[in-house]
């Protein structure tokens, strides 16, 4: 048998590589240059224009964080789909993409606290009759009325076929909820969505109703409504925040104070008045 020694100073030196190596890499950084990323295709969230440049609410939100932060930002457009994987895989160091912090997402990164909060309705053509519970709510986290009241929204929809953004919480809730009742179809985009909804090829979207406001602008918007209830708690979230690394706790903490910082100051809630045209700015 062959035994191997180590002195003490080499077992020393070891277990400090060790820990070193098992710290999180946050504690290396100074946090004085970030990236950004963006889906680029979420109006009036974020959005690309034809020249390819990034524009809309969470842009000029992420300029204002970060000059609070005092941190030269770096904004890059990253499909949706793959935000979360290249979040963890280091491409970039946060995610500003009208993101919904749900428990689900929280198994696998962190986000700051929220920025906005917008419950999801459905969107359906003006010719359309509404669907029930027009401008009502229904809270998940009330598990007896919400089961109830979805229930009673299921039966109004059977038959219907219903379209949502792939990977999102809106596409999530139609799955767990109403998937006996409709055939869905996902999208790479709402923008995508919208187009087979004025085709007559889905009979309704579900989308964040803050979406649907600026989608309502746009030509051939005027010919949409939003209709039936508006869904909030549970799996939909509680609202829209940064999403980060579980192992940057410090940038998550310079994050929080800035978004708290400007909704003090009035510039988060005036953001949302230019691009939403209502205040859903986050009360801190």
């Amino acid at each position: 048998m062959i035994v191997f020694r180590m002195g003490l100073a080499a077992v020393t030196a070891l277990a400090l590589a060790m820990s070193m190596s098992a710290m999180p890499s946050a504690m290396a950084k100074d946090w004085t240059k970030l990236v950004i990323a963006t889906e680029g295709a979420f109006p009036p969230y974020n959005m690309t224009t034809p020249d390819g440049k990034l524009v809309g609410f969470e842009i000029d939100m992420a300029h204002d964080l970060c000059a609070r932060m005092k941190v030269e930002c770096t904004i890059v457009a990253q499909d949706w789909d793959g935000i979360i994987p290249g979040l963890n895989a280091g491409k970039y160091d946060a995610i500003i993409a009208g993101m919904s912090i749900t428990p689900k997402r929280r198994e696998v990164i962190d986000f700051s606290v929220p920025y906005v909060s917008s419950p999801a309705t459905f969107e359906v053509p003006k010719s359309m009759a509404d669907l029930p519970m027009l401008g009502e709510r229904i809270n998940l986290d009330d598990k007896a009325a919400s089961d109830a009241a979805i229930a009673k929204l299921g039966s109004a929809l059977k038959g219907k076929i219903v379209g949502a953004q792939v990977s999102t919480i809106q596409a999530d809730f139609l799955k767990t909820y109403l998937s006996k009742d409709i055939e869905l179809r996902t999208y790479p985009s709402n923008a995508e969505q919208d187009l087979d909804l004025a085709a007559g090829r889905i009979d309704m979207a579900f989308a964040s109703s803050s979406y649907l406001v600026s989608a309502f602008a746009k030509p051939g918007g005027e010919k949409m409504k939003m209709s039936g209830p508006f869904v909030t708690g549970g799996m939909m979230g509680a609202g829209s925040g940064v999403g980060l690394r579980k192992a940057d706790t410090d940038l998550k903490d310079k994050f929080d104070a800035a978004i708290k910082a400007s909704y003090a100051d009035g510039t988060m809630s005036k953001l949302t008045v230019q691009w939403f045209k209502i205040d859903v700015a986050v009360k801190y």
